[in-house]
């Protein structure tokens, strides 16, 4: 007969607790472009999806919302209708939630005021389930044992403090973090330091009475967001006392290409023949193409002319100074009141100063560097002889073979201008590429996309297939007496 073993009583091996099961697809930041993503994606129930975006809420370019600014591109090119147009995020269906469909019928308007695509915007946002607000993205890596990536977050509290640390799986990534103002360097130093008011137009808003106070004010950038400024800085400014200047370093205060033709290369069509192109033509490209892109709207032009032509009736000319090709060499303080600004005329080759008791940069914006999020898998990575990332036709990035082969892709959106060309940033393209990137992660076709998109075939070796010409219309039969 045997006995049990002395000492103590064996226990089991406690249970071995699993890492949860990855998600379909984590979306880091929560612009327009990933707030459509995750509008296309909500209907496709097998999507187990997820955003995360460092800001409390949404906003869309806040310091910008000027009293009748409007978007540059018509109310069609919304988060979903250009892929969806049935879909319950679309801004039809917004003011019809808002009971506004029948004003904006009468009010005939093709092109919406920014306010009003930012509050159509947060109405998506405040509708969708998934969105993770107050969750600020630390690291991402790829864990090879599991075939999945790892994105570490951090909760914040209402302060911006940290508040939780996290850590979700998943086999797909959208990176949609945007651009970030931009500030030349001859700038710098009076942007970051207190006193005279030197601010990026991205906060205009937000020191628009301190500006309308000064003596004098200077707006830099000769782009659409440089002739809002200074639109709006001209309407509220006494007459015959306006003190303004406007300087950018452009030849001219020039139109956006506004033309039917002009504007298919924001088209899928244009897309995918800009990829196609060989690296050195795309980034010669880019540089030539700005006024396709950071033009000024016709219409903004001519309410400044009319301004500007109102101000004289009564003789006399206001006090406006707007020069085009001018760069600022240097800049810098004078006391604590002025700033000064050294000047160089391109055509001219003439240098001059100015002194200015506040500055306006609409110096434009740029992509947000992707280093920081993607350092984990820099490894990983493939890139150009430029050293940004590459980026294949369903905006993926190129990774390594180890990582793609186990179903795992990092999708970027609004990055992507060095490989696909000056529709990267447009917001009628956003319902496209969220389209594009859910049926490629699906491996299905949810949205049925066109073959083609625009009456212009760009280049000779066409990248979409065109549709076959109409039918002839079918010749009836003639009756037969008697039957």
């Amino acid at each position: 007969m045997s006995h049990p073993p002395t000492g103590h009583p064996q226990t089991p091996n406690p249970p071995r607790h699993e890492p949860d099961p990855p998600r379909d697809l984590v979306g880091i930041g929560i612009g327009p472009s990933n707030l459509s993503l995750a509008a296309l994606a909500h209907p496709l129930a097998e999507l187990d999806t997820a955003f995360y975006e460092q800001r409390p809420g949404f906003d869309w370019h806040p310091g910008l919302l000027i009293d009748g600014a409007t978007v540059q591109v018509p109310f069609l090119a919304d988060l979903v209708t250009l892929a969806d147009p049935a879909s319950p995020w679309s801004f039809l269906n917004y003011l019809r939630a808002r009971d506004r469909l029948f004003p904006f019928y009468f009010a005939e308007r093709f092109h919406i005021q920014r306010a009003e695509y930012d509050a159509y915007c947060r109405w998506v946002a405040d509708s969708l389930p998934g969105l993770h607000f107050g969750h600020q993205v630390d690291a991402v890596r790829f864990n090879p044992e599991r075939d999945v990536f790892e994105v570490d977050f951090t909760q914040l509290d209402s302060d911006g403090e940290a508040e939780a640390l996290g850590r979700t799986y998943t086999k797909n990534i959208v990176l949609g973090v945007g651009t970030a103002p931009y500030v030349p360097d001859p700038l710098k130093p009076l942007v970051e330091a207190p006193g005279v008011p030197v601010i990026h137009a991205a906060d205009y808003l937000a020191h628009r009475e301190t500006f309308l106070a000064a003596e004098h004010i200077t707006v830099i950038g000769s782009g659409q967001t440089g002739a809002e400024v200074f639109l709006d800085l001209l309407r509220h400014r006494p007459a015959g006392h306006e003190k303004l200047h406007w300087i950018g370093r452009s030849e001219a205060f020039a139109p956006m290409e506004y033309s039917k033709l002009g504007l298919e290369h924001f088209t899928p069509d244009y897309t995918r023949y800009f990829h196609a192109l060989a690296e050195p033509v795309r980034d010669r490209l880019v540089t030539s193409q700005w006024q396709l892109h950071k033009g000024i709207d016709a219409d903004t032009i001519a309410a400044i002319h009319d301004e500007l032509y109102r101000r004289t009736l009564h003789g006399g000319w206001p006090d406006a100074v707007l020069t085009p090709g001018v760069r600022v060499r240097t800049a810098g303080r004078i006391a604590t009141t002025k700033v000064e600004l050294h000047l160089e005329h391109l055509q001219q080759n003439t240098r001059s100063r100015l002194t200015t008791d506040a500055v306006v940069l609409a110096t434009g914006y740029r992509e947000r560097p992707l280093g920081r999020i993607l350092a984990g898998l820099d490894p990983y990575l493939r890139r150009d002889s430029a050293e940004r990332p590459r980026i294949d036709d369903q905006f993926r990035l190129v990774l390594d073979p180890s990582v793609t082969g186990a179903g795992c892709h990092v999708y970027v959106q609004n990055a992507e201008l060095h490989t696909h060309g000056v529709g990267a940033p447009d917001l009628g393209l956003a319902a496209w590429r969220s389209a594009t990137i859910l049926n490629s992660l699906t491996g299905k076709e949810p949205y049925p996309l066109p073959g083609r998109t625009a009456f212009t075939t760009f280049g000779l070796d066409p990248q979409v297939q065109i549709p076959p010409a109409r039918q002839a219309t079918r010749t009836l039969t003639p009756l037969v007496e008697g039957r």
